[in-house]
C-alpha cells in the first residue's frame, strides 16, 4: 500500500520561505511520476510543480522562479522549496504520485495520478 505523508506547511510573511516534504511509504519515490498540488476547499486541485521519471521538472507560470521541486531517492522523499512566498500562494498543498510514465505537462496534471496524501496548510499573510 502505497502512501504519501506531507510535512513542513505553517504560517509565513510574504517574502519567506517553506520546505515541504513528502514521505513516500510502500515504494521506491524514483520509480514514481511525482508532483505537488495546490487545492482550496471546494474547488479543484491546480498542479505547481511535477518531475517526471526522466528527473525533468514542470513548473506552474506562478511557481517558476520561486520554488523548487527535487526529490531525495535515498530518503524516499519528494521536496518542495518555496521561496519569496506571497498571500496568494496561501493554499493546502497536497503531494501526489503515480507507476504510470509520465513526461512533461503530465507531471502537473492532478487526473493523471492515482496516489495522493492528505495535504499541508501554507498560510502567507501580507
Amino acid at each position: 500500500q502505497v502512501q504519501l505523508v506531507e510535512s513542513g506547511g505553517g504560517s509565513v510573511q510574504a517574502g519567506g520561505s517553506l520546505r515541504l516534504s513528502c514521505a513516500v511509504f510502500g515504494y521506491t519515490s524514483s520509480s514514481f511520476c511525482m508532483g505537488w498540488f495546490r487545492q482550496v476547499s471546494g474547488k479543484e486541485r491546480e498542479g505547481v510543480a511535477g518531475i517526471d521519471n526522466d528527473g525533468i521538472t514542470k513548473y506552474a507560470d506562478s511557481a517558476k522562479g520561486r520554488f523548487t521541486i527535487s526529490q531525495d531517492n535515498a530518503k524516499n522523499t519528494l521536496y518542495l522549496q518555496m521561496n519569496s512566498l506571497k498571500p496568494e500562494d496561501t493554499d493546502m498543498y497536497l503531494c501526489a504520485a503515480t507507476y504510470k510514465y509520465c513526461s512533461g505537462a503530465y507531471s502537473v496534471q492532478p487526473g493523471y495520478y492515482d496516489y495522493w496524501g492528505q495535504g499541508t496548510q501554507v498560510t502567507v499573510s501580507s
